[in-house]
């Protein structure tokens, strides 16, 4: 009984952070574009991006040897 009177008040401590904790993600905008991260994944715009830019390809390099040949 006695472990009633530990365990309770840390049950209620950590329920009252996680509520505080998801009062705060609504107030700061959390949960306002749900599915604009979704579709921006999709329809990427290749426009503003810097790596759009095709990159100039190395030149191919001689395959590393593995030890002296028998």
């Amino acid at each position: 009984m006695d472990d009633f009177l530990f365990l309770v008040p840390i049950a209620l401590a950590l329920g009252l952070a996680g509520l505080l904790a998801f009062m705060w993600s609504l107030r700061s905008g959390q949960y306002d574009d749900l599915d604009g991260a979704a579709e921006r994944i999709l329809f990427e715009d290749d426009r503003d991006s810097p790596s759009s830019a095709p990159s100039p390809s190395p030149s191919p390099s001689p395959a590393p040897s593995r030890g002296p040949k028998p």
